[in-house]
């Protein structure tokens, strides 16, 4: 991934949508499965269609998704798709107050999101399954600068790249199994951050 790639966040305007439950929904849905209607996204998330609509402009005003028109069949059909497949944002580069509250009010709910998720997956989980043997949880505990930190972390994002490039080209067919067939979405969140035991 370049860094054009990636949308840097500074306005409230953004990060203030980006701090909101359903619209951040959207935004993995479209992460996840690519371009997609109102009424798609709706059935997807289990949402009312005008209520989506409504959620997606918002989103297009923010400047986080934009339409793609070349997707639909007829003037009336609307698809949408991310601005950028990847969003960042640092208070550190912030100088409205009000762009820093909704940036932490952002990484507060995609904080209780992965915690949400985590607790899903372990719920549901088969014991003894393929993603059973697979799935991970680390933790480590490491003395580190701030520079230092701030190395580990565009480390694990050129890790992360990486492999978001890599699952986005498909699977050539191996002895006629399906190609991709046992892909599905995987979440994979990390945190680095100054604490105690």
């Amino acid at each position: 991934m370049t860094p054009r790639d990636v949308q840097t966040l500074t306005e409230a305007k953004a990060l203030s949508a980006v701090a909101h439950p359903l619209r951040s929904r959207l935004l993995d849905a479209l992460a996840v499965h690519g371009p997609s209607t109102a009424s798609a996204l709706a059935a997807r998330l289990d949402e009312a269609v005008g209520n989506v609509s409504h959620h997606l402009k918002v989103l297009a005003q923010a400047h986080l998704i934009d339409e793609a028109p070349e997707l639909a069949r007829d003037r009336r059909e609307r698809w949408w798709r991310l601005s950028s497949p990847s969003t960042r944002w640092s208070t550190a580069e912030m100088t409205d107050p009000a762009a820093v509250d909704a940036a932490i009010a952002a990484e507060r709910l995609q904080l209780t999101r992965q915690l949400e998720r985590t607790r899903a997956w372990l719920d549901a989980r088969e014991p003894g399954g393929a993603w059973d043997e697979t799935a991970f949880a680390m933790q480590r505990w490491l003395r580190l600068s701030p520079d230092e930190l701030r190395e580990l972390g565009d480390e694990l994002l050129a890790l992360l790249d990486r492999w978001a490039a890599r699952s986005a080209e498909p699977v050539a067919a191996q002895d006629g199994d399906d190609p991709g067939g046992d892909r599905e979405p995987v979440l994979v969140f990390a945190r680095g951050f100054p604490s105690r035991p």
